[in-house]
């Protein structure tokens, strides 16, 4: 049995991909090829999916799948350094720009500083707006361990930025 209008639905959930591997990788470029790898495997795949499955959730596992196949094997590559990263420079406009800046700086790196568990379910619930539901399908685990985990993720957030 087919999916009913799986490439329009596909084409429409492609910035909703896009978005979800920018957060997990935190490079544009990796984004990109973790969308196209996404892409692939689900037209792959299609046949094998049940008209009754939810296509955001399937696809959204697809591309954390290739995004940890991709991490594995870039950890045996060693480390490579595109020549083209620099950072951005920083422009100045007042006090408020300079702090926001500085929290968004304190919250990403206490957000990569988390437990892998914890930083997943805290990337679907709250940057992907997926339901606890959808979520606990993605990654395989009880809905009760969803909340759990996003409950310890946020209050380790606020102790790391010291927001009471």
């Amino acid at each position: 049995m087919s999916y009913p209008d799986f490439e329009n639905t596909l084409i429409a959930l492609m910035p909703n991909l896009y978005r979800y591997g920018l957060r997990l990788s935190r490079r544009p470029d990796i984004a990109e090829d973790l969308v196209q790898i996404t892409v692939e495997r689900a037209l792959g795949a299609r046949d094998t999916l049940d008209a009754a499955t939810r296509l955001e959730p399937w696809l959204i596992r697809i591309l954390r799948n290739a995004y940890i196949d991709m991490t594995r094997r870039n950890k045996t590559r060693g480390t490579e350094i595109d020549i083209f990263d620099a950072p951005d420079a920083a422009t100045v406009d007042g006090a408020r720009v300079t702090e926001n800046a500085l929290m968004l700086d304190a919250t990403e790196r206490a957000l990569q500083d988390l437990p892998e568990d914890q930083r997943s379910v805290l990337l679907l619930v709250c940057y992907q707006e997926m339901s606890y539901a959808d979520t606990a399908d993605i990654l395989g685990i009880p809905k009760g361990t969803v909340m759990s985990r996003l409950a310890r993720a946020r209050a380790a957030l606020a102790e790391k930025l010291g927001i009471n």
